[in-house]
């Protein structure tokens, strides 16, 4: 039997992070563990960063992924949604590396792409391919969570290719 290979997609965000995990054995896909850690917007910026640090830690810690992979910050038009985004980053690959886990990273269009085929895809068509490739019997309950699902996936299919290709 093929040894199952797991890859926990987190897709950062200061008031709610996803994650999930998937596992592929041998051709199959499934998902494993998902959901988001939040945030109160109440809360001092500090505390917020600390459970976001400890409870992404907890995460990789309990579901042992093979890899962590973590969205690429992109630059949008609002500077303070990406400075926040680049700290939960920033706490989140510290918890990667306290956990002992090894992590890579995508942007938004590489993972669009590897899983719907289109890097302009909708977060609708995200959720519907991420449920599809998953056979989930329904799309998950967070968009954050299915955005980390969709993570997973895409290191999974690149993963694949290079081994395919020999790069």
């Amino acid at each position: 039997m093929a040894k199952a290979f797991r890859v926990l997609g987190i897709d950062p965000g200061i008031t709610n992070t996803g994650y999930g995990l998937v596992v592929e054995t041998g051709n199959l896909l499934s998902a494993g563990t998902h959901g988001a850690i939040k945030t109160s917007a109440k809360a001092d910026m500090s505390d917020r960063l600390a459970v976001l640090y400890s409870e992404s830690k907890k995460v990789v810690i309990e579901l042992e992924p093979d890899v962590v992979v973590i969205e690429q910050l992109f630059f949008n038009t609002n500077q303070k949604t990406a400075i926040a985004v680049g700290q939960a980053r920033g706490v989140i690959l510290l918890a990667c590396n306290h956990a002992g886990a090894q992590w890579t990273e995508y942007t938004p269009l590489q993972v669009k792409q590897a899983v719907v085929g289109n890097g302009n895809a909708s977060k609708e068509q995200v959720q519907y391919m991420v449920t599809a490739l998953l056979r989930m019997a329904e799309a998950p309950a967070s968009l954050h969570a299915c955005d980390a699902l969709a993570m997973a996936i895409c290191h999974l299919q690149s993963r694949r290719l290079r081994e395919l290709t020999g790069t």
